[in-house]
């Protein structure tokens, strides 16, 4: 089995013009920009969630004003291939931060995906939740508001970026992917996509930068002006080979490890 299509986080926006392979970058690293790059292949755009949770406890971006700036990234970037909603993510901080419940943050991440859509923005639906129940919760509040997840090109899995370590992250995964859900995986670090390349379309991950910050400069990189390579597109662009080469390699044992867990 191939590995799924992985999105490489990029910090910078103008390596959307210096390599095609496909790249992940957040709204926070694109708003306030006057001119933008031209995409020379697919890439999504996180909408910074996470962050702007973490910061305020809420949203404080304006959904008409996001959408706008989503639609701008269409036309002047171009190769967008979707872009996450203003979903909620239901860490436990993050809960204590914004004070309210996990069904009242996936209400409110259904709610963002119909206003987006309904905006002219190719959202995604992104299911949020902590326990495998939840997220068949989540399931459900989408399917109620008339979005039919299994005819979803790709439906992103949240609050799992953290645990990834976690056999019940794997379970999750698992699970939804048996419910004939088509997952794109938020933030998966090596070993997740280890554990769940095999259930998913498409992933994500910025891990290559923190990798970065705690290994030796490139030879190519010595002499330069960077004292470690967490911003090298050079660094980036070997961690991704070396990660797409080692999930290519997995044996059959390694794709069935988990394979009916719930």
């Amino acid at each position: 089995m191939s590995a799924p299509l992985f999105y490489l986080g990029a910090h910078h926006p103008h390596w959307l013009a210096k390599t095609a392979v496909p790249l992940f970058v957040s709204h926070r690293r694109l708003t306030g920009r006057r001119t933008f790059p031209r995409a020379l292949g697919p890439w999504a755009l996180d909408s910074g969630g996470f962050t702007e949770l973490s910061l305020h406890g809420r949203w404080t971006v304006p959904a008409k004003e996001y959408a706008a700036a989503v639609r701008r990234y269409a036309d002047e970037v171009g190769n967008l291939a979707w872009c996450a909603p203003q979903d909620w993510m239901c860490e436990r901080e993050m809960l204590q931060k914004t004070g309210l419940s996990i069904e009242e943050h996936q209400r409110r991440s259904v709610a963002s995906v119909l206003e987006l859509r309904a905006l002219g923005c190719p959202a995604i639906p992104v299911l949020q939740g902590w326990q495998l129940g939840d997220y068949l919760d989540c399931a459900d509040l989408y399917e109620a508001a008339g979005i039919n997840l299994r005819a979803e090109p790709v439906v992103g899995v949240g609050t799992v970026c953290r645990r990834q370590n976690t056999d019940g992250a794997t379970r999750i995964m698992h699970a939804l992917a048996a419910e004939g859900l088509r997952l794109h995986g938020f933030g998966f670090k090596r070993t997740g996509l280890r554990s769940c390349a095999d259930v998913m379309v498409s992933a994500d991950s910025l891990a290559w930068s923190y990798h970065a910050r705690r290994e030796p400069l490139r030879v190519e990189c010595r002499g330069g002006s960077h004292k470690n390579c967490a911003n090298c597109i050079h660094f980036a662009l070997e961690w991704r080979d070396e990660l797409l080469a080692q999930l290519d390699a997995r044996g059959p044992e390694q794709l069935s490890l988990f394979a009916g867990a719930a």
